[in-house]
């Protein structure tokens, strides 16, 4: 399969970027996004050319490292996958790929295809964690966890907090990840104790990222890799709604999970 590709590159965040040209050649249809963008990486470096700069880890869908803006969507063509398991059979053989950073700007370009996704972390230091010391291990079946509430926090904990949601909304809203991580915790009976506070702390700080705010496109969720349903963004606003007016009355948020 031979491919032309349109690529972002931009040496630092200070310096204008450009969509710059390349073609790569010989392709399987069965590699993966990332193999066919380390075929044009040997190409350059043989060239005496740079690389193009892309982030990765795991290449297992796990890790959500993989930001890509592929032909206008998060990810790609293929929905319910990440960057590193989109395969070259998705595309046609000779198609004209355009491949971008997340475009946000609470993600500003580090080098071409990398950016800075840290604005997700200050998120969840906020208070995506539980800090009440809640003692040693306890057996599986010691607190009693209806099933709808496990099978919607496991849900809710399957982000990998790739920023697909972020790079897919038209405001550049966090509302789904930050949705997300107040939901998973706040379904369960150790999450609760602090739900006011969490969710109090974790909007504000989105806010102060720069985070633009839920329109109601659901774009986010078409374009999550996991599935993670826009109902999280509604319990989030539940809870925050609860903590503001019923400040320092942590079981009236609780109950309103």
């Amino acid at each position: 399969m031979n491919f032309t590709l349109k690529i972002w590159r931009q040496q630092h965040a200070n310096e204008k970027g450009a969509m710059v040209t390349y073609t790569v050649s010989g392709i399987s249809p069965d590699i993966s996004f990332f193999e066919m963008l380390d075929v044009l990486n040997q190409q350059l470096i043989e060239g005496g050319g740079n690389p193009v700069s892309f982030d990765h880890d795991c290449r297992e869908g796990i890790c959500g490292t993989c930001s890509l803006y592929i032909n206008g969507r998060p990810h790609g063509p293929v929905r319910g996958v990440t960057t590193c398991q989109l395969h070259m059979r998705s595309f046609s053989d000779g198609a004209v790929i355009h491949i971008e950073p997340w475009r946000s700007k609470a993600f500003p370009v580090i080098r071409d295809l990398v950016v800075d996704r840290s604005a997700l972390d200050r998120i969840i230091q906020a208070g995506g964690y539980v800090s009440v010391n809640s003692g040693g291990i306890p057996d599986a079946n010691t607190i009693p966890v209806p099933k709808e509430d496990a099978d919607e926090a496991f849900d809710a904990a399957a982000c990998i907090g790739c920023g697909a949601c972020v790079a897919a909304c038209p405001n550049a809203s966090a509302m789904l990840f930050t949705a997300a991580k107040v939901s998973h915790l706040a379904l369960l009976p150790q999450g609760r104790v602090e739900a006011a506070t969490r969710v109090r702390k974790m909007v504000a700080e989105m806010d102060r990222q720069g985070f633009g705010n839920c329109s109601n496109s659901y774009a986010c969720e078409a374009e999550c890799p996991k599935g993670i349903s826009v109902t999280t963004i509604a319990r989030m606003n539940r809870g925050f709604l609860a903590a503001k007016l019923f400040s320092g009355k942590e079981r009236v948020v609780r109950d309103s999970v």
